[in-house]
């Protein structure tokens, strides 16, 4: 028997033990993307299967066990992350008191929600209305028609002489 049709004999009798081994150990949700992770791995080692079933079985579950660890050290690595960006984000945010810029967010909430959207993300994202119209998916000349009514709009409700524009970043709140 080949290498091949041995391994394809012991995963189909040994899937559903593997299966519940890595769902005990990281929930329903993960287990059938480690199972296929392991059997991904027992084909690349293919060649170190052993003969004797028993045994093969055991291969099986220590490559299962090796992915649980993989698994565990990347979901220790994305929690870092995380944790190291929310610390950064702690740092870097400048929030402003809660009353200020109301005016302006108040204003650009009364818009169409097509303009306040170019409006956030020229002057809160900080896209140009190139890469406004990109992330919407329409045309950039309907973008810069419709930054030009907000603006308008917004100069209007706020009575100011002048509204920054998306060009020098100057933001809205």
């Amino acid at each position: 028997m080949s290498r091949e049709r041995d391994l394809t004999r012991v995963l189909e009798a040994s899937a559903p033990d593997l299966l519940a081994y890595l769902a005990r150990r990281v929930g329903p949700d993960d287990a059938a993307d480690l199972l296929g992770e392991t059997m991904v791995v027992a084909w690349r080692r293919s060649a170190d299967l052993p003969d004797e079933p028993e045994r093969a079985r055991m291969w099986l579950f220590g490559v299962a066990r090796g992915t649980l660890a993989n698994h565990a050290r990347g979901q220790r690595r994305k929690w870092a992350l995380a944790d190291r960006l929310r610390l950064h984000l702690r740092e870097a945010s400048h929030a402003p008191a809660a009353d200020e810029g109301i005016e302006v967010r108040d204003a650009i909430a009364r818009l169409d929600p097509d303009l306040a959207e170019i409006v956030r993300l020229v002057h809160w994202e900080r896209l140009s209305l190139v890469q406004a119209a990109e992330l919407l998916g329409i045309p950039s000349s309907t973008v810069r028609g419709r930054y030009a009514r907000a603006r308008e709009l917004l100069r209007a409700e706020l009575a100011v002489g002048a509204v920054p524009s998306a060009e020098n970043g100057a933001g809205f709140a």
